[in-house]
């Protein structure tokens, strides 16, 4: 049992999971606009997020404790060099108009980690994107949505239409609310500075805004011209129901996996549903 929960820990704190999601809501792109499974954009964008999600986690520990980096730690760089010369592998696969794209989204997951600016733009040491008040979970919607919808469509020669405008939009919402439980459950350690959403309007509005943003989310699907089937509709709302209970029911006590897992988990789920009802 101990090396079952190892096992999951390392599926948890290595990217995968997160990894999976972003590569799950790229997938429901391409299922969205009856493009065919693009094999090269989506393990470039599977392992790009695990390089890119353990370059940002890791980056401070692995710079000032390179001597005595723990075993799961270790264990974890090496999986990443894998995983990025991976990238790498699948990034020669793509068009060359796609890279231009992605070089803007990986510029900024890099200024994300990187000092780069002189002190006075930030309220710690660390002097990168992260840092800058009140930012992070804007940073993070606006690089999950651009990489799971405007990319895969791109390297697909896709016309940005739209709805496709109308689609980064929505998944703009969704990651945004996704984040919540996060910032609610990093209360007890994030510094006020830092100026969360919860930091900022408190646990309940947190709430609120989190169901107020899924409501906006279901109401731009009709604004679309090409309307999603009735079982799509239906998945959304089950969707949509379920994201709206987990940030309800999020506090800052919460379980271990609660936001790493479940609500990491629903772009998964979301996939795993449509696929099974297509």
């Amino acid at each position: 049992m101990k090396r079952v929960k190892q096992l999951f820990d390392f599926y948890i704190n290595s990217s995968i999971h997160v990894a999976l999601a972003v590569y799950s809501l790229s997938y429901l792109t391409l299922l969205e606009y009856d493009i065919s499974y693009d094999e090269n954009i989506l393990y470039f964008i599977f392992f790009a997020t695990i390089t890119g999600y353990n370059f940002v986690k890791y980056f401070g520990i692995a710079k000032f404790h390179h001597r005595s980096l723990t075993n799961w730690l270790k264990a974890i760089q090496v999986f990443s060099l894998f995983s990025f010369i991976l990238m790498l592998y699948y990034v020669s696969q793509l068009h060359t108009n796609t890279l231009f794209y992605i070089l803007i989204f990986a510029l900024i997951t890099f200024l994300y980690a990187i000092p780069f600016l002189p002190k006075r733009f930030f309220l710690d040491g660390q002097h990168n994107l992260r840092t800058i008040s009140g930012l992070k979970i804007y940073l993070i919607a606006l690089v999950w949505s651009g990489v799971t919808v405007f990319i895969p469509l791109i390297n697909n020669d896709y016309y940005i239409n739209t709805d496709v405008v109308i689609t980064a939009a929505q998944l703009y919402v969704f990651v945004l609310v996704l984040m919540l439980p996060f910032e609610i459950r990093d209360l007890r350690y994030d510094s006020l500075k830092l100026s969360t959403v919860p930091q900022k309007i408190g646990v309940k509005q947190t709430k609120m805004l989190g169901v107020l943003l899924l409501s906006v989310f279901f109401i731009l699907e009709f604004f679309k011209n090409e309307t999603s089937s009735a079982t799509k509709i239906f998945i959304l709302i089950g969707i949509l129901t379920l994201t709206a209970m987990l940030v309800l029911f999020a506090k800052k006590e919460q379980c271990k996996y609660y936001s790493a897992f479940w609500v990491e988990g629903l772009p998964i789920l979301w996939l795993i549903l449509v696929l099974y009802f297509n």
